[in-house]
C-alpha cells in the first residue's frame, strides 16, 4: 500500500498530528511508500501511485485552509477514483470557543475536516474513515493532551488496523 498524507499547518499543531501519522505508519509491513507533504508541495500527477490519501487542515474561519482548498481543486474530477481517503483537522473544541457568538458559528458552520471530506469524495476518493478532529488549546496550540497518540491511531485505522 502506498499513503500519501498531505497537510497545511500555521502554527505546527496540524504538522505534528501528519508526523504522528507517518510515524505510526512507517514500519507497517503493508506500507511500501509513505510520502508526507505540505500541500503547497503536493504534485495532483503523484495521485496514481497512492492507495490511500490523507488530507489535514487546520480549521480557519470554519473551513480549511487557502492551500488545501487549492490542493483539492487541482485534483481532476474523478482524479481520486480507486484510491481510499480519509480527513483530519485541527480546531478549539466547542466548549472553550469564545466568545459565545463564535460558538453559534461553529455549530452552524463546524470544522474543517467535513468540507475536505466532501472535497475528497467529489474527486472519486473512498472514505474510509469518517472526518476526524483533533483538538488545540487554544488558536495557537499547543495539542490538547492526548491527540498525538490518538492521531497515531486513527492513522492505523485508517489502513485498516485497530
Amino acid at each position: 500500500m502506498n499513503v500519501l498524507i498531505v497537510y497545511d499547518s500555521f502554527f505546527g499543531n496540524t504538522e505534528k498530528l501528519a508526523r504522528a501519522m507517518e510515524s505510526a505508519l512507517k514500519n507497517d509491513p503493508r506500507i511500501q511508500q509513505l510520502t508526507v507533504l505540505k500541500a503547497k508541495e503536493a504534485q495532483k500527477a503523484a495521485m496514481e501511485n497512492f492507495d490511500l490519501l490523507i488530507v489535514g487542515s487546520p480549521t480557519r474561519a470554519f473551513r480549511p485552509s487557502q492551500e488545501i482548498t487549492g490542493y483539492l481543486k487541482q485534483i481532476p474530477s474523478g482524479g481520486l477514483s480507486g484510491i481510499k481517503a480519509a480527513a483530519f483537522d485541527t480546531g478549539i473544541p466547542l466548549e472553550d470557543v469564545s466568545p459565545n457568538f463564535l460558538k453559534f458559528f461553529v455549530q452552524l458552520f463546524g470544522y474543517a475536516a467535513k468540507p475536505i471530506a466532501a472535497g475528497l469524495a467529489k474527486k472519486g476518493g473512498k472514505l474510509v474513515m469518517p472526518p476526524e478532529g483533533f483538538m488545540v488549546k487554544d488558536s495557537e496550540g499547543p495539542l490538547r493532551d492526548g491527540e498525538v497518540d490518538r492521531a497515531a491511531q486513527w492513522a492505523r485505522k485508517c489502513i485498516g488496523e485497530d
